[in-house]
Formats: structure tokens, C-alpha cells, sequence
């Protein structure tokens, strides 16, 4: 599993009531997306810094979403480019579903 984590600095100060609406806009386009397993959005505690948490199944997945396309739309969103790191992900732990999960 690759997880991503994906960041934006924002110009000015965003509330969680505002970006709550802005993620609950863009929420349906990741729903049912191949690959993708979860995304968590959030909000820095200072309001300046937005984005996911993305967990993926493989990086190509990942890398098909984030295309220029992509980036230019989620600029176009936030005023800013996105920061995107990769990090190998190998022991998923769900206590909802009470289960640990080994990357293949």
C-alpha cells in the first residue's frame, strides 16, 4: 500500500465550517475511485494548511490521479499547488473493521 499525503498552504486563514464545504464539494469525485482505499481531508488547527491522507494500493494508482489535470484543478481550488509526499504503507490497523492488514 502507498499512502500520500497531500498539502496546501493556504494565502489566508480558512475556518473548518469553510473547508468542511469545500471538501464535502470534491468528496463525491473520490468515491468508487480505483485504487484508492481511503482519503481523510483536513485542516491545520491554524487554518492554513489543508489536504489528504490518501491510502492507495499501489503508487501507479496514485500517480494516475495526480496528473497535471489534476494538479491544476486542486490549484484552481485552493489557490496553491499541492505538496505530494509517498510513503510506503506495510501494516494497515482498522479498529472499526478489528482487523490488521499486511501489504502484499
Amino acid at each position: 500500500m502507498i499512502l500520500t499525503i497531500n498539502t496546501f498552504n493556504l494565502s489566508r486563514p480558512a475556518s473548518l465550517e469553510e473547508m468542511t464545504k469545500v471538501f464535502q464539494g470534491t468528496a463525491p469525485r473520490y468515491q468508487g475511485m480505483p485504487g484508492l482505499l481511503r482519503k481523510n481531508y483536513f485542516v491545520s488547527e491554524d487554518g492554513r494548511r489543508v489536504g489528504g491522507v490518501y491510502l492507495w494500493t499501489s503508487r501507479a494508482d496514485a500517480e494516475r490521479v495526480f496528473t497535471a489535470d489534476w494538479k491544476k484543478f486542486v490549484e484552481g481550488k485552493y489557490g496553491t499547488p499541492p505538496v505530494i509526499e509517498y510513503f510506503h504503507a506495510p501494516v494497515m490497523v482498522d479498529n472499526r473493521d478489528g482487523k490488521i492488514t499486511v501489504a502484499a
